[in-house]
């Protein structure tokens, strides 16, 4: 945990109240802690791996670990909390996700209650009659769960919200940007009532505050109720395109979540959970929750407009972040979301030199591994136009932000942890080669981790990645063990 600062004549201790983000890592959690920074509020961090929120540059948050899932990093996390909001869900962990949240929700319920916590809020979703989806029914259990603490729940629910970085919105902007017609399910025809991610932000910050949401249930909506096939036309026409839109009976939500993978890079998992809820309408009954919190609210070409406008504003990166648009190539069509591949060696070996070995790629040493393989991509570059044979390296064994060499640009140096690079190659998509070296606690071994990260742009985008997957495995697990090799005095 990044702990306060000692109170001091000069300094008094800040007696604000304490918002503890569980989940900051998260699609929500990531935008509602700058936005409490924004509004004055003090602020704590969570996540299972503190070395992402690390990345996300919030200067003024204290920053700690937990697991939800692992009950004893939750007393230091909510420690004098006053808020606590709970945005933990495992529809990535697979079929198993809806015990996994209801464990978690059980763990953090009780460390909420030991850690004096005065309020939960928890962002669910819209839960329809009967609903079928198991990604729904997990939902609606685990603010069952929450409220079976003594900790008071407020439970906003909401169904999709438009912003960059939405699963759902995602999927509605990969199919648009990727398909000129697509055949789809009856589901498309299913009437929602989104929300822009700026007005639902506004609304789990003002409940938390208020007495009178204390122990209610809330639903969160937009002021439009409109249809999936409405929402992909609106986005169409304000990116210039105009998809064709077929809709046939016999594509189910379960059927239609087969291929998403091959259209959309949306995590495979998430995608396949969401629409199988499709089926239903989702129209949120939110008088309750405007007259608690009365605001202007964004209809639907507003949102997606202003959606587009923050997508293109996050253009600074202090490394690999998800969806950075810095690190696709400043094209905002191009998928949000990363495809990735990863290989990791250690040994005994100081971080430093395992570092230094990192910076000299592209020198003598070539890529470390298979420098053929590597070549063989190059010239491939080369003769379709890209820049993948560049020698300006300023140092052979020194790299800073801004230097260039083949097809690869330094955007990112954290010296002795961290080098980032973005891929300048003529492709279907925008790619990210980050190595990450950790020293271990027993101070005697270190190791390096090279991952690929790639942000399609459309279906060849994706064809492109799937047919280089065995190659990235092959490359990757030699590189690194060729790193280590090399610290290590070896060739």
């Amino acid at each position: 945990m990044t702990p306060d600062l000692p109170a001091t004549p000069d300094r008094p201790a800040d007696t604000r109240p304490l918002h503890v983000v569980v989940g900051a890592s998260g699609y929500i959690g990531s935008n509602l802690v700058p936005e409490l920074l924004r509004t004055g509020r003090r602020v704590r961090a969570t996540a299972r791996n503190i070395e992402v929120l690390e990345g996300r540059g919030w200067h003024g948050a204290e920053l700690a670990r937990a697991d939800a899932l692992d009950p004893a990093t939750l007393p230091a996390a909510l420690a004098g909390a006053d808020v606590a909001y709970y945005l933990v869900h495992s529809m990535a962990a697979g079929s198993n996700f809806a015990a996994i949240d209801r464990v978690a929700a059980e763990n953090f319920a009780h460390a909420a209650a030991a850690a004096g916590v005065r309020r939960i809020v928890y962002l669910g979703g819209l839960i329809p009659p009967n609903p079928r989806s198991r990604h729904l029914q997990s939902r609606a259990e685990t603010g069952d769960v929450l409220r079976q603490g003594p900790v008071p729940v407020t439970e906003v629910r909401a169904g999709m919200i438009i912003g960059p970085g939405s699963a759902a919105y995602e999927v509605i902007r990969d199919l648009v940007n990727h398909l000129p017609i697509m055949i789809t399910p009856s589901w498309v025809q299913s009437v929602s009532t989104p929300i822009a991610l700026p007005d639902l932000l506004a609304y789990l910050i003002a409940v938390a505050e208020l007495p009178e949401a204390q122990g209610r249930i809330l639903d969160a909506g937009g002021p439009e109720a409109v249809t999936y096939d409405q929402i992909m036309r609106c986005y169409g026409r304000l990116v210039g395109r105009q998809p064709r839109i077929l809709a046939v009976p016999v594509l189910t939500p379960r059927l239609s979540s087969y291929w998403l993978r091959f259209v959309t890079s949306v995590p495979t998992s998430v995608a396949k959970a969401l629409v199988e809820g499709l089926e239903h309408d989702f129209v949120a009954d939110d008088a309750q929750l405007r007259a608690l919190v009365p605001r202007r609210l964004m209809g639907l070409e507003e949102s997606i407009r202003a959606a587009i406008e923050a997508d293109r504003a996050h253009a600074a990166v202090a490394r690999w972040v998800e969806g950075a648009i810095a690190c696709r190539n400043l094209r905002p069509e191009y998928g949000f979301y990363a495809k990735r591949a990863s290989a990791t060696a250690q040994g005994a070996v100081d971080a430093d030199s395992l570092f230094r070995v990192v910076c000299t790629i592209g020198g003598e040493d070539g890529y470390f591994f298979a420098n053929w393989l590597w070549w063989l991509g190059r010239a491939v570059d080369w003769l379709l136009g890209g820049p993948s044979f560049r020698r300006d390296r300023r140092h052979p064994t020194e790299l800073r932000v801004g230097d260039v060499f083949d097809c690869w640009r330094v955007i990112a140096v954290e010296p002795g942890r961290r080098l980032t690079l973005l891929m300048e190659m003529k492709a279907p998509g925008a790619g990210v080669l980050e190595f990450v070296v950790k020293p271990h606690e027993d101070g005697r071994e270190s190791s390096v981790t090279v991952t690929a990260y790639w942000h399609p742009a459309g279906v060849a985008g994706l064809i492109h990645w799937y047919a280089r997957v065995p190659a990235h495995a092959f490359l990757f697990r030699g590189m690194t063990r060729a790193i280590v090799r090399r610290a290590s005095g070896g060739r």
